[in-house]
């Protein structure tokens, strides 16, 4: 026998089960330890990387370029002679930082011995590179890679890195970041080089 409703009395809604109260907070949370994860990742001072990639212990790809003075310049020409190889633009700001080593290190280069290469990575503005080899008064070979081609070769993401080839034309140490003078040295030990 059912009874009747009052008509004073509101009708009762049904509760919809929400479940745990934690169910609620997890996509939220989850996508916060995401973003932070991220974050520290991007921006760790960990950015800074010697010595690995897939290319160390590896014939370092060859490429033919121009430099800016408008020369042809292969890596295979320079072979019998160690190579630092750098990846740098003009906008990027480790880059100036370690623009100094460069030039310290270029006045150690002979016809048979060291031989630095810049190439420039995604710069928009030529003169801008022009200007900033003029700066830092730097006296080797700064190549144009305009397709990237070179860069995508050698995995470059980001610049400055840097590899270290030696004289049979393998890397033998790559560095991520602007450089400094004991990490340049680490890699100049690694092709056989004095350090600076």
């Amino acid at each position: 026998m059912t009874q009747p409703t009052s008509p004073h009395s509101a009708p009762t809604q049904p509760t919809a089960d929400t479940g745990p109260t934690w169910k609620k907070w997890l996509p939220p949370l989850l996508a916060f330890g995401l973003v932070a994860a991220l974050g520290t990742a991007l921006f760790s001072p960990t950015r800074n990387e010697t010595a690995g990639g897939p290319l160390v212990g590896k014939p370092a790809p060859d490429f033919q370029l121009t430099s800016l003075d408008g020369t042809p310049v292969s890596l295979s020409e320079l072979k019998g002679r160690p190579v630092v190889l750098n990846f740098w633009a003009s906008w990027c700001g480790p880059c100036r930082e370690e623009a100094p080593l460069f030039r310290e290190l270029s006045e150690q280069q002979g016809a048979d011995g060291l031989a630095v290469v810049g190439i420039l990575f995604e710069e928009k503005n030529e003169q801008n590179a022009r200007d900033f080899i003029r700066e830092y008064a730097l006296a080797y070979p700064n190549l144009r890679d305009n397709n990237l081609n070179t860069a995508i070769n050698y995995g470059v993401g980001a610049i400055p890195e840097t590899f270290f080839i030696d004289k049979d034309g393998v890397i033998r140490h790559k560095d991520k970041g602007g450089l400094d003078r004991t990490r340049l040295n680490v890699g100049l030990q690694a092709i056989g080089m004095e350090p600076l």
